[in-house]
């Protein structure tokens, strides 16, 4: 059976096209800097969002129609593994995620839990054969059930500890059975409400001690996915430790983490985090730990996670500019679209639609991407802007030559001949608009 009304495969049809169901800019055979769009832009289904939820909020029950949703228990699990196959298809995206709550019911026991689980990783397992779809990362739900209300790896309660590893544990030897290219670590719970009753010295040890465990276990059973760590500055707790890429970095280098961790970026986290997502890749990847994304985007008029689909051709342009620039690109990652339709978008096609529209933005984000590194366009803006630490002074304090005498002594001569030149900010977002216009 067909749960999207036997929509066929997208096609490309380019920017002129009156066609809903077509791309305008996505065209996975596009070459452009070397690679196909295809390629570069590794698009991954979320399983959470487009295939679980069902658009409640804290104000309102669901609105979505789900044709699979007839069903409950194991057989509901069966038929949203068939509905995601089926998008995946219709989309003719190579990747999905899930959390392992996403695809399977919480049984009486973890001992049933777990014999959920095999089930339909077994199911989903011969869909990816039959099929070729490939998983981009899989990951642990630790957040929901009520066990987790002081947090997992961080909670106060040893037991629930004990529980967070034992459910880890089988998540990592899901992903290697799927052959997942990437294993993700988000601590929706991993924070603090008040100080006041809060070892926060005992509770990030007690997260590192749990991600080394993690790191150990995966080399145990040979499953060699990228580890990454997704941050989010709050929501659902009030303080969470992974609070942007900055404050990840500083905790996996004091761990001795960072060999084995990078980084999952989302769009609408930066957000929260009072950050552009440009500037979270940004930090990323000059570090050298930019390893996949989650593409959405926030609404700046709310204060919280909307999770709605990208459509800001600036934050795609700008987010793609970086992961062109990373090493490898994005590499074993890709473009997840954590993201789900609005509560008044309830019908299945509507999930197509809004992907068509993210991955549009997305394509089209690539293509002024690769024209700006092209033209060198921040290149020379950089070049210029920076001249002074080319040569004379500038150059002695980037090679190490300066000292604080040698720049008195500079200082002192020179100290009536500083000349600031302007930033041309305006003029470089005219040049961005128009080549976002133009390319």
């Amino acid at each position: 059976m067909s749960y999207f009304d036997n929509i066929q495969t997208i096609k490309y049809e380019g920017k002129q096209s009156n066609n809903p169901l077509s791309f305008k800019f996505y065209n996975p055979d596009q070459v452009i800097l070397g690679k196909t769009m295809r390629e570069h832009l590794r698009f991954a289904i979320a399983y959470w969002h487009s295939f679980s939820a069902n658009g409640s909020d804290p104000f309102g029950s669901g609105t979505m129609l789900r044709t699979w949703d007839k069903y409950d228990g194991m057989d509901l699990a069966k038929a949203r593994v068939e509905a995601c196959f089926e998008l995946l298809n219709i989309l003719d995206v190579d990747y999905f995620a899930f959390h392992d709550r996403d695809i399977a019911p919480e049984g009486s026991t973890l001992q049933e839990t777990n014999r959920n689980l095999d089930e339909i990783v077994a199911l989903i397992k011969d869909n990816m054969k039959s099929s070729g779809k490939k998983l981009l990362w899989n990951t642990a739900n630790m957040f929901t059930n009520p066990r987790f209300v002081h947090g997992a790896a961080t909670t106060n309660n040893a037991d629930v500890f004990a529980y967070a590893a034992a459910q880890v544990k089988k998540a990592l030897e899901h992903g290697k059975e799927l052959g997942s290219e990437n294993y993700v670590f988000w601590g929706g719970r991993e924070g603090y409400e008040t100080l006041l009753n809060t070892d926060l010295g005992l509770e990030l040890d007690n997260l590192a001690r749990f991600l080394h465990m993690a790191v150990d276990y995966a080399k145990e059973i040979g499953f060699d996915a990228q580890f990454l760590i997704e941050p989010k500055p709050k929501e659902p707790s009030k303080h969470q430790y992974d609070f942007d890429a900055a404050t990840t970095l500083s905790f996996l280098q004091k761990y001795d983490l960072l060999p084995y961790f990078k980084l999952n970026l989302e769009a609408n986290h930066a957000t929260l985090a009072g950050h552009t997502f440009e500037h979270e890749l940004r930090v990323a990847r000059i570090n050298g730990v930019l390893g996949s994304i989650d593409a959405n985007q926030g609404d700046m008029l709310l204060g919280w996670d909307t999770d709605e689909f990208p459509t800001d051709l600036y934050a795609t342009t700008l987010a793609m500019y970086e992961i062109l620039l990373n090493e490898g690109g994005i590499g074993r990652g890709g473009v997840n679209f954590d993201a789900k339709v609005r509560r008044t978008s309830f019908e299945p096609v509507d999930v197509v639609y809004a992907h068509i529209a993210g991955m549009d933005s997305f394509a089209r984000g690539l293509q002024v991407a690769a024209k700006l590194i092209e033209d060198r366009v921040f290149d020379n803006i950089l070049d210029t802007r920076y001249a002074s630490f080319k040569s004379g002074i500038g150059a002695d304090i980037v090679s190490g030559k300066a000292n604080f005498k040698t720049l008195e002594a500079y200082a002192l001569q020179n100290s009536n001949n500083i000349v600031n030149q302007s930033g041309r900010l305006e003029l470089i977002k005219a040049t961005l608009n128009q080549y976002i216009i133009n390319v």
